[in-house]
């Protein structure tokens, strides 16, 4: 709603969901890579410049239920999914390579994301941009639109400076397995508070590892968005 036919975009030339396949396509842990959409018209532009593409049911509430039946639709043998925004076209194929080494450091963990330390105030006080905390084996224990955790006993403007802050990079990896007992899930009453998906995991027991990166991710929401990112591509 913010952004109607964001995906078809064009972009310098490319749409949006092209330069997002292409570069998650660059990954070099990655078996296969299919574009999931229930849009006529973006499931008919994809099948320009791929076969790999699925048109999935309108009805999904959430891009993970979306992710599900994609991987039915396309009857994969795959132990391990990740699951890559349709919004971020300058996405880093390293990031995704992270988030697949995760897994293959640790077949038992359930599900993957990233997740990037805060430096700059303005981000830590953005409520449009989701923080998580973690614990010490970097399992996630909370995320949130509001700064978290709290600071007792010191000014706001100096929080930065006593404790670190994360936010979250949305893209998540699934043990398959998993993948099919989530999207069975009810919703969870942090998740309804927050609007945030992943607390119906958490709320129901599953387990979150947080890989850290040093890369940004530029998703893009909005017309302001697309012009703040090609504003800054052209000045490097």
């Amino acid at each position: 709603t913010r952004y109607p036919g964001k995906p078809l975009v064009t972009i310098e030339g490319k749409t949006m969901i092209q330069r997002v396949f292409e570069q998650a396509s660059k990954s070099t842990k990655l078996n296969e890579v299919w574009i999931a959409t229930d849009d006529v018209r973006i499931f008919s532009h994809a099948k320009t410049f791929t076969e790999q593409v699925v048109l999935t049911s309108p009805s999904h509430i959430n891009g993970t239920e979306r992710c599900y039946e994609a991987y039915i639709l396309c009857k994969s043998q795959a132990t391990h999914i990740i699951n890559i925004q349709g919004d971020e076209p300058f996405i880093n194929p390293e990031q995704i390579d992270q988030v697949a080494n995760i897994f293959y450091k640790n077949k038992d963990i359930q599900i993957a994301t990233l997740i990037k330390k805060i430096h700059d105030q303005k981000i830590l006080e953005n409520t449009g941009i989701v923080k998580v905390v973690i614990n010490n084996f970097n399992k996630a224990l909370y995320f949130s639109r509001a700064i978290i955790p709290f600071v007792r006993n010191a000014e706001r403007d100096k929080w930065l400076a006593q404790t670190d802050f994360y936010k979250h990079i949305g893209i998540y990896g699934f043990n398959t397995d998993v993948l099919e007992k989530l999207v069975q899930l009810p919703m969870s009453r942090n998740e309804e508070s927050e609007s945030l998906e992943q607390l119906r995991w958490l709320d129901h027991g599953y387990e979150i590892y947080c890989g850290h990166t040093l890369l940004e991710s530029k998703s893009i929401d909005t017309p302001e968005d697309l012009s703040l990112v090609l504003k800054q591509l052209r000045s490097i």
